[in-house]
């Protein structure tokens, strides 16, 4: 769980939690990608170490939990958890089914292959495609099990080939509440 950071001690504080570092990865570089300075409007996009870690983050927010901002953007497994811990003040935003999942369906296939092929991953992904247990999944789980323990660097390339019109609705939807 990443530690509370010193820049956020002000009432005026928003901010983000999210499961991991891919979440964080992808909703920074997609503020960015919008002009907009986080750090400088005082929003905070912190990785508690997945959902079940997350009432320990709330509780280490101590006397200044009442003042800040709140919002959560989690896995669609991990909703009733993040539900649960934040409360019914807090608004919690879930993808369907997970972070990548919702970036692959927006990105589109044909796309993502071409980032993995700029990668130079494209032969392991064929590679993978080729392993009995993927042949009789879709493209797309595919290229979710591929992207498993790629996620937090593919995240932000995934925002970057993102048209800014067609984002995904949980990542849009939580940056327009901060």
């Amino acid at each position: 769980m990443q530690e509370l950071p010193s820049s956020v001690a002000s009432p005026a504080e928003s901010i983000v939690v999210v499961e991991g570092e891919s979440d964080r990865a992808a909703l920074v570089r997609l503020a960015e990608r919008r002009g907009r300075d986080l750090a400088a409007e005082s929003v905070a996009i912190l990785p508690v170490g997945g959902a079940h870690a997350l009432p320990r983050f709330l509780s280490s927010l101590g006397a200044l939990a009442p003042h800040v901002r709140l919002a959560g953007l989690c896995d669609a497994g991990e909703a009733d958890h993040f539900r649960r811990a934040l409360g019914p003040s807090a608004p919690c935003y879930v993808c369907d089914a997970d972070l990548e999942d919702e970036l692959v369906r927006a990105v589109g296939t044909a796309r993502l292959e071409q980032i993995i092929a700029v990668q130079g991953e494209l032969h392991s992904f064929r590679t993978l495609q080729k392993q009995p247990a993927q042949r009789t999944r879709t493209l797309e789980q595919q290229l979710g099990v591929f992207l498993g323990n790629r996620k937090i660097r593919y995240a932000p390339l995934l925002v970057d080939a993102l048209d800014l019109d067609n984002v995904p609705a949980p990542l849009d939807g939580v940056l327009s509440y901060v």
